[in-house]
């Protein structure tokens, strides 16, 4: 890869806009649920259910299975790695923009 080369520091898991929104809103959360996810993102239940599993194989997010009452409640939070991974996509996201060199 050239060392010039804009496009060198994005990471191809965020290239979706979904993946995107979700680690956007885990980087300012500490925990959020499955429902709150899905209500800001206006995604349906599978498609966020699909992306999740994609960010967490790749293990930038965690997640926590528990009970709210009798109904389950599933949370989600942003590991070490996937902040580092996000922080790194975002820095080369304003270099591409500002357009250093």
């Amino acid at each position: 890869m050239a060392a010039n080369n804009p496009i060198a520091g994005l990471n191809k898991i965020f290239d979706n806009r979904i993946r995107l929104g979700v680690m956007s809103i885990l980087m300012v959360n500490d925990a959020i649920s499955f429902n709150d996810l899905k209500q800001m993102l206006e995604v349906t239940d599978g498609n966020l259910a699909t992306h999740l599993q994609t960010l967490e194989e790749e293990n930038f997010l965690k997640v926590h299975k528990g009970f709210v009452g009798r109904k389950t409640n599933t949370t989600y939070s942003v590991t070490r790695a996937g902040e580092k991974a996000f922080n790194e996509h975002i820095a080369a996201l304003e270099k591409i923009i500002k357009g250093i060199k």
